[in-house]
């Protein structure tokens, strides 16, 4: 069996519409104009103070606002759950998996508090292991330290990361474990220019395309 840690925003849920509803309130109260949800998808991977950063940069913001704006935005973060949904698939995906007896983690940049807030508010908590935040160590993705702290707790099996961005691929290439895309989160780049052993477009099939490589 397998070992299969996942990302999170972008790859099992779409958290834009709740991650730039905090941000619009944000510039709502400096009177500044909502960023768009493109704008809010491609500000997502880093972890919420480049985020914040990007943000800033968008509606020339000071950088001396950055602290003020980060600590407002993570006030909120916790409660921001109610327009975030799994992909389509996901849930019967993971339900497919851990029956086959795959053990399953998360790596995200997300900190730890919200993205256990989420995955309980989804009631997604349960299928998983482990759980590695943005903030659980020292380094995020994409170094491979959080990725490799994962799979560590997740015993012995062949290595799988699965993502949707730049950053996934780049962790996935320095951990040296076989990455699989999904084509339809927050990546900026073509395809063709992500490091990846497979693409996937839906999570359907996901098992038949876990087993093929296991």
């Amino acid at each position: 069996m397998a070992r299969i840690v996942f990302d999170l925003d972008g790859t099992l849920i779409d958290s834009a519409p709740d991650i730039g509803g905090i941000a619009n309130g944000l510039l709502a109260d400096r009177g500044l104009p909502p960023i768009t949800s493109e704008q809010t998808r491609d500000f997502v991977g880093k972890g919420p103070g480049v985020f914040i950063e990007k943000m800033r940069t968008a509606r020339n913001i000071p950088q001396s606002e950055q602290t003020t704006l980060l600590t407002a935005f993570m006030a909120n973060y916790d409660g921001a759950v109610g327009l975030t949904h799994p992909y389509p698939g996901v849930v019967n995906a993971l339900e497919n998996l851990r029956t086959k007896g795959h053990r399953l983690g998360i790596c995200t940049n997300k900190p730890i508090k919200p993205t256990m807030a989420v995955l309980r508010h989804l009631d997604l908590e349960q299928y998983f292991e482990t759980f590695v935040g943005g903030d659980s160590l020292a380094v995020h993705k994409p170094d491979p330290a959080p990725l490799e702290q994962a799979f560590a707790a997740l015993g012995d099996g062949k290595q799988i990361f699965v993502g949707d961005s730049e950053v996934d691929a780049a962790t996935a290439l320095a951990a040296g474990v076989t990455f699989l895309l999904f084509t339809e989160g927050y990546r900026k780049k073509p395809i063709a220019e992500l490091p990846h052993d497979q693409a996937f477009s839906h999570f359907d099939g996901f098992c038949d395309l876990v087993g093929g490589i296991t």
